[in-house]
């Protein structure tokens, strides 16, 4: 059994190879001449010189000998990218992957999307499941926007004969996120700064829980079927707190009201223009901080059998390893 995995560099797929590591199935890497293998430590598996952009039929030799790719290569850090790389490697790049692996004749692909791709609940209390499509504006969020539009790519190579399955996590923490993505709530809570509350609430899970879903995707789930890799609902005034007590500081005491956020976005914006990428979000984040973005995982655990890794866990075990790993 052979697994061919782009984005092996990032936060997801570096523990996606580990897990694969972990039952002996052996994991060929598409690695960029420029890839920091950081993220890969002390993990075993081969590389072949690639990009997502590269052409399909390129793609194709080198998912030569592949049962299953897990196409997880995406610009997740948006708010540090141009949009025009965005669209780029989310829907251009998938789209260039799907078409390798019909080419390469691979048994099933799983596509890595994300919570981002269905939107936000319409009504206070719902919650997010399979059946929701995105709903905001590209420029409210354009990595949800580029998300969906992969998805589509997706389902039409599914109705021209690839098995594939999509699988949407939601806010993932652990180890290895070598970028600080979702990451950084945790060491900018270590670091001191993180100094208020924001007033909504979202879905966070486990890493190695989303590394499992990936692999039961491969193996049990339904070709053309979306699975939310999700875990806890928390308010952020229930997660922050929990954050700052596994790093050892005093949690924020000023908590965002709703009717400041316009404000706050617009300050976010002119931080961004003076500072960059110093800001570790940007002002579309701002806007939607007071939405409730829980999801219903109960698909996936129930279909994939995904572990639901308590949260303070999954604090405890990122914080570890940034801590062990010199980034604080």
């Amino acid at each position: 059994m052979r697994a061919f995995v782009t984005g092996g560099t990032g936060f997801i797929g570096a523990n996606l190879v580990l897990a694969l590591n972990r039952r002996d199935i052996a994991v060929r890497v598409l690695l960029r001449t420029c890839s920091s293998e950081k993220a890969l430590e002390a993990l075993t598996y081969e590389t072949v010189e690639g990009d997502v952009l590269d052409d399909p039929e390129r793609l194709a030799q080198a998912m030569e000998g592949c049962n299953w790719v897990f196409h997880v290569a995406a610009v997740a850090d948006y708010w540090r990218q141009k949009p025009e790389r965005l669209y780029r490697v989310n829907v251009q790049g998938t789209r260039n992957v799907l078409q390798a692996a019909q080419l390469a004749g691979v048994r099933r692909l799983v596509f890595t999307s994300s919570l981002a791709a269905l939107g936000i609940p319409q009504r206070r209390g719902e919650l997010l499941d399979e059946r929701h499509d995105f709903n905001l504006s590209p420029k409210t969020s354009p990595y949800g926007h580029s998300k969906h539009l992969a998805e589509q790519e997706v389902r039409k190579v599914v109705d021209r004969g690839l098995d594939a399955v999509i699988v949407n996590p939601s806010i993932v923490l652990g180890p290895r996120d070598v970028n600080q993505i979702s990451g950084s709530i945790v060491t900018e809570a270590a670091r001191g700064r993180l100094r208020f509350t924001p007033p909504g609430g979202a879905n966070f899970v486990d890493v190695e829980d989303v590394a499992v879903g990936h692999i039961a995707a491969a193996e049990i789930g339904c070709a053309g079927q979306r699975y939310i890799l999700g875990g806890h609902n928390l308010m952020y005034a229930e997660a922050i707190p929990i954050v700052c007590e596994v790093v050892g500081r005093t949690p924020p005491s000023f908590k965002i009201p709703s009717w400041i956020l316009p404000s706050a976005a617009l300050a976010v914006r002119g931080a961004r223009a003076l500072f960059g990428n110093a800001v570790p979000f940007d002002e579309n984040q701002v806007r939607i901080m007071d939405a409730l973005i829980f999801a219903d995982a109960q698909k996936a655990v129930e279909a994939l059998s995904i572990p639901q890794t308590p949260f303070r866990t999954t604090v405890q075990r990122t914080y570890n390893w940034y801590n062990e790993h010199g980034y604080l």
